[in-house]
């Protein structure tokens, strides 16, 4: 990025320091790679954007989302995949227009004049993926880094992980527990590029609980004791007794979440918490419940054991995330009541959260990661309404395995079935948020109306659902709410 003449030897007096140009020190020289790395990654962008390069108005230090389209853009010679069919669709086009899907009409049709094309050359066109348990604020930063960090350096790098979800496919994730709400509001005035999220604000959790990260030298609390360093950033919210739940849960509404997140049992990264206990009572469960209900949305929650989960539901809850250690009689209890069943493919293999061999968090997290398993197979068995996210924390490394975290669930389900999960079905999660939905309209599908949220594959993930594992290589093009973050391909 930055260039000089070579070094020149210098003549030394006692009066001239011997100081050579900056340009040749390690420092710099570690400095100029990062923005060279950096501005090429934006250039790309920009240039692929096909419609203008990513704009940095006055004043704006982060990069913006590209400009909106001009004129409609058509996608020809594509397959689709609908985000609700087992098969992919032949002989149709898809026609954007501003922000929307205007029609997805026959091939043979005469194109409208104006409009531009991308032909796709054969391959599938599907809905922007969905993750329906990200955390746009913890994926990719450690835990440390969380605990102790300004909000300024969180929020900093959340944008930077916000841009790479994107590239990966993600145009939505519900975000479950976080401080994202400024980075909601960054990404949908154009000010970072990021997918659509779906805020749940603070878990909200007891003491002790899988949300209280707080030290044990700050216990007992004092009776006018200021919030923890996590409560005031808005990571957690600290609650007992039905009262302060109401309390917090109404916060969060009011600072925009579109759902509720509290902690119904043990964690695996809570220190506290043994797996297998309940937390919070069926009263306490059901003044958050009320509280949503109010506000028309509704209550998930972090579960894994029979007792958190069956309180939790008898508390009005509706959408129960992680479940791996159900068993029969719970499995048919969700069935029943018709819950959401939220859960993530947990194993132990290369994109377990790499907890200290012999710690208790990784005992926690074989016990846990050893249900997996039998949590699908009730899911299958009662045709549960699943829904499948990643859950990923803590690990810059790990959150570049979202696609890859998809695939996976082909250990359980065919890749039509897989792809539904992620766009149409995932999406039928987001729509539980009703009027508090802050992008009202479809996402998730290609139809009609639909916002133009799309991905251009190179391959066929129906045949091949490993393909959403390299989405640097496989996806040839993505769009977000009309705009094209990445273009690979002519546009005609």
């Amino acid at each position: 990025m930055f260039q000089c003449s070579p070094a020149k030897p210098s003549v030394t007096t006692s009066e001239t320091p011997t100081v050579g140009c900056l340009c040749h020190s390690p420092i710099f020289a570690r400095l100029n790679a990062v923005l060279t790395r950096k501005m090429s990654r934006r250039s790309f962008l920009g240039h692929a954007a096909a419609f203008g390069t990513l704009a940095f108005g006055p004043n704006v230090a982060l990069a913006r989302t590209p400009d909106a389209p001009t004129s409609p853009v058509a996608f020809t010679n594509v397959r689709i995949f609908d985000g609700k069919s087992n098969a992919l669709r032949t002989g149709l086009r898809v026609v954007v227009e501003a922000n929307k899907i205007k029609s997805v009409e026959p091939q043979d049709k005469p194109l409208a004049a104006g409009v531009q094309s991308i032909d796709g050359e054969g391959r599938v066109l599907m809905p922007g993926l969905i993750d329906a348990h990200w955390h746009a604020m913890y994926a990719a930063m450690s835990l440390n880094d969380l605990l102790t960090a300004d909000a300024g350096f969180i929020n900093l790098a959340a944008a930077e992980q916000a841009e790479q979800t994107l590239l990966r496919g993600f145009t939505s994730v519900r975000d479950m527990a976080g401080p994202s709400f400024g980075l909601k509001r960054a990404i949908d005035a154009g000010i970072a590029a990021g997918p659509r999220i779906w805020p749940s604000g603070a878990m909200i959790s007891q003491t002790g609980g899988h949300a209280d990260f707080r030290m044990r030298y700050e216990i007992p609390t004092a009776p006018n004791a200021p919030l923890s360093h996590i409560e005031v950033a808005g990571g957690s919210a600290i609650a007992d007794g039905a009262s302060e739940v109401l309390k917090r849960a109404r916060e969060q509404l009011m600072l925009g979440a579109s759902q509720l997140k509290l902690a119904a049992g043990g964690g695996v990264s809570s220190n506290y918490d043994p797996l297998g206990i309940g937390q919070f009572n069926e009263a306490e469960f059901r003044a958050a419940a009320d509280t949503a209900e109010n506000w028309r949305t509704y209550v998930a929650v972090h579960a894994y054991t029979p007792r958190a989960i069956q309180t939790a539901i008898r508390g009005g809850v509706r959408c129960i995330e992680h479940g791996q250690l159900i068993d029969e009689t719970t499995a048919r209890i969700i069935a029943d009541q018709g819950i959401w069943f939220s859960s993530q493919p947990f194993l132990d293999d290369e994109d377990a959260i790499p907890f200290p061999a012999g710690s208790p968090n990784r005992a926690k997290q074989l016990q846990m990661s050893a249900g997996t398993d039998t949590a699908y197979g009730f899911a299958k068995k009662y045709n549960l309404k699943t829904a499948w996210g990643t859950d990923t924390l803590f690990n810059a490394k790990l959150a570049t395995r979202q696609g890859a975290q998809l695939a996976k669930m082909k250990r359980w389900y065919s890749a039509a079935e897989v792809l539904k999960t992620a766009t149409g079905t995932n999406a039928e999660l987001l729509g539980m948020s009703g009027p508090r939905n802050p992008y009202p309209g479809k996402v998730g599908v290609i139809e009609e109306g639909a916002f133009a949220d799309i991905l251009l594959v190179d391959g066929d993930p129906i045949a091949n659902i490993d393909i959403t594992s390299d989405p640097e290589k496989n996806l040839k093009v993505i769009m977000k709410d009309g705009r094209i973050y990445k273009n690979t391909l002519a546009l005609k």
